[in-house]
Formats: structure tokens, C-alpha cells, sequence
């Protein structure tokens, strides 16, 4: 709770105290028709018991178990001297408190134990000590104080629990978020990760094989490794940054403007990419990078799998859908993978779910000419 909140609800607390101890008191000096004081008893006693009823109530909300046994004491001492004129209202402010603060193994109990010390506190004052009613009009009293207490205390149950259900719900919202968030940087990290490694793992494969006929392209490959590997890491620091520490340096958000750099990783590691980049002028930044992430994974399936080969990529952003097309020509005969061997796993799978994320449909397999072919569709409404 606010601390300007907390201040203004203890000053309402301090406020309803000091009314209450005003109100005994005057209860306390109170004369019957004929002229003669309905309290009996020494004033100052009267002007204790107030003090004791309402004074209390300004510190419910730090001590509420202890403020309603003090003031159902307070109350049953002044119902037996014939003080009360009002239906118990401190202790229902008290019982208010004790059910909304403690816990339901110590607001039932002291409910239980409340309301019969108040109610039989008021018919014995009103029948027996003090008889001003009949035993039909005590017991009406007493049932006014026990719907009273009974009440408040029902009410602060009620409330306590819709914060509770509250609290649990924002609680389920927060570690939805949290998963998501993590889901997002494990898709961040796979794409990276996968994209990067598949580049160096193909160029350390030429190099190896190259390294004593042509020395010149073993270095040429090397080199790449070297830049991949520079490139894969910034990019991981950044994104692992955002986990450590708040504002940590961010790059830019891959976006549609970034495919060309894609193609030319391709191509240094043996994969030829004929880009087509159609009307997607536009489009929302969260869209473009699920598009660029997308094509990362399937250009990065085809490194893996099929280099050397040649590559075809289309995005279009017509309506009423954003088209995304990805299709390879297969390996070499001389390196052609088994069935099992074909682009699977993870990439897959993640290239599925940021499709469906965004309400889209995902196609992959093999082509009936050779080659794998990965198609996306992302509706167009809403993204422009």
C-alpha cells in the first residue's frame, strides 16, 4: 500500500477513535426523562471506559487482534454499567480488521469467541443488570450487535479475499511474462547461436579440406570464421546484458533492411541467395523481426544441410498476408543426406511458433524436384 494511502487511512482511524471516546463520554453523562443519570457509576470511570472503547480503534490496523479483544472488553464492562447506546460500531471496526489482516486460522477462532461475549455482554446488561428491556427486547439488542460484528467481520473476509485472488492472478500475469520473456530470449540465442555456429562449422569444414592444395582459400575461410565468431558474440553479449543489468547496451533490432547481410553470410559459406524483398514498407518492427528471424533460421537450415546450393528467398507484404517463402535446390549429388538428415529440430520448431505467435501458418518439407522448401504466412492486418 502507498505510504500516502497508509497515512490517510491511520487519520480516518484517528479520527473514528476520537469520536468514539467523545460519544462514551457523553453516554456517560446521560440523563433518563425524570432527570436522573442513566450511568450510575463514578464520571471518571465512565471517561476511562470511553477512552478504552474508542482509543484503541486508531491502532486496528497495527494491532488488530489485540484492539478488538481490548475493545470487547472495553464494550462488555460498559454494556453490564448500562453506558452503550449504539450497536457495538468499535468493535465491528475492530472485527472489520481482524478479518482482513489475519489469516483465517485467527479471524475465525477470535470471531467465534467475539460474538458471543458480545451479545451475551448486552443481554445480560440490558435484562439482567440493568433491566431497560424485556428478555424479547434484549434479545433483539443483542442480535442488532451481532449482525453488526458479524458483518464487518464478513465484509473484511470478502475483501481479503478478492486481494488475495487479485494478488494471485497478478502473480500468474508476472511469471506468464517472465516465461515469455524467457522463451523470447531462448528463441534470440537459438537464432544466433544456430545461424552463426552453422556458418563457422561449414567454413571449418572447407578449411580443413583445403588446408594444404590451396592455402590461400583456407585462410579465406578462416578469416570468415574469425569475423563470424567476433559478430556471434556481440550479439550474445548484448542479449545476455539485458539479463544482468538494467540498460544495458543494446544493438539494433534485426529488421527487414538486415536480409542482405543474411545472403552475403550465405554466400561465404557456399550458399548463393537470390533475395526478393517485395512491399513490406511499413510493417511493424515486432513483425519485421519475426520475418528476419525466420528467414535467418531457414537460410541457416540450408548452410547446414545443403552447401553448396543454391537458395531462393521471397518476402512479400500484399494483403491481406505477409508471404514468406524459402526454397533450396538440395546438396550435391556427391553429399545428398539421407531422410532423417533433412532440416529438423529446434529451427523448425521456432520458426513454427513465431508463425503461430502471430496468428500464421507454417509449411515445411521436401520438394518433389529435390531440394526443402519452408513457407510462412503472417496476416497482414494489424502489422502495417
Amino acid at each position: 500500500m502507498k505510504p500516502r494511502r497508509q497515512r490517510h487511512l491511520h487519520a480516518l482511524d484517528l479520527g473514528a477513535a476520537l469520536a468514539l471516546t467523545a460519544m462514551y463520554i457523553g453516554f456517560a453523562r446521560l440523563t433518563a426523562d425524570d432527570g436522573q443519570p442513566v450511568y450510575t457509576g463514578p464520571f471518571w470511570l465512565g471517561c476511562l471506559i470511553a477512552a478504552m472503547v474508542g482509543l484503541p480503534v486508531a491502532v486496528r490496523r497495527r494491532w488488530p487482534l489485540a484492539v478488538l479483544v481490548a475493545v470487547l472488553a472495553a464494550l462488555a464492562m460498559a454494556s453490564l454499567l448500562d453506558i452503550p447506546r449504539e450497536p457495538y460500531a468499535a468493535a465491528g471496526l475492530a472485527a472489520y480488521l481482524v478479518a482482513l489482516a489475519e489469516p483465517a486460522r485467527r479471524s475465525v477462532p477470535a470471531l467465534a469467541v467475539t460474538l458471543p461475549v458480545a451479545c451475551g455482554a448486552v443481554y445480560i446488561g440490558e435484562a439482567v443488570v440493568t433491566p431497560a428491556e424485556d428478555s424479547r427486547g434484549a434479545v433483539g439488542v443483542a442480535g442488532l450487535v451481532l449482525l453488526v460484528i458479524g458483518g464487518a467481520w464478513g465484509t473484511g473476509f470478502t475483501v481479503r479475499g478478492r486481494r488475495a485472488g487479485a494478488a494471485r492472478e497478478q502473480r500468474r500475469r508476472s511469471e506468464r511474462a517472465l516465461d515469455e520473456e524467457r522463451l523470447r530470449i531462448a528463441r534470440e540465442l537459438h537464432d544466433i547461436v544456430s545461424h552463426n555456429l552453422s556458418l563457422i562449422a561449414v567454413k571449418a569444414g572447407v578449411a580443413g579440406h583445403v588446408a594444404e592444395a590451396d592455402p590461400l582459400e583456407a585462410r579465406a575461410a578462416l578469416k570468415v570464421i574469425e569475423e563470424t565468431s567476433r559478430s556471434a558474440l556481440a550479439e550474445m553479449r548484448r542479449t545476455l546484458g539485458v539479463l544482468r543489468t538494467e540498460g544495458a547496451p543494446l544493438g539494433p533490432v534485426p529488421d527487414l533492411g538486415r536480409l542482405d547481410l543474411l545472403a552475403e553470410e550465405a554466400h561465404r559459406a557456399g550458399v548463393d541467395v537470390d533475395l526478393t524483398v517485395h512491399a513490406v514498407e511499413g510493417l511493424a518492427e515486432g513483425t519485421q523481426l519475426t520475418i528476419y528471424r525466420i528467414v535467418q533460421e531457414a537460410i541457416t537450415n540450408v548452410v547446414r544441410h545443403a552447401a553448396p546450393t543454391r537458395c531462393r528467398v521471397t518476402v512479400e507484404a500484399d494483403a491481406p498476408e505477409i508471404r514468406i517463402d524459402i526454397t533450396d535446390e538440395g546438396p550435391p549429388p556427391a553429399r545428398r543426406p539421407a531422410a532423417h538428415e533433412l532440416p529438423g529440430g529446434h529451427g523448425l520448431l521456432g520458426m513454427r511458433e513465431r508463425a503461430m505467435m502471430y496468428g500464421g501458418s507454417f509449411e515445411a518439407g521436401p520438394r518433389p524436384e529435390g531440394g526443402f522448401a519452408v513457407s510462412v504466412r503472417l496476416p497482414a492486418e494489424g502489422n502495417q
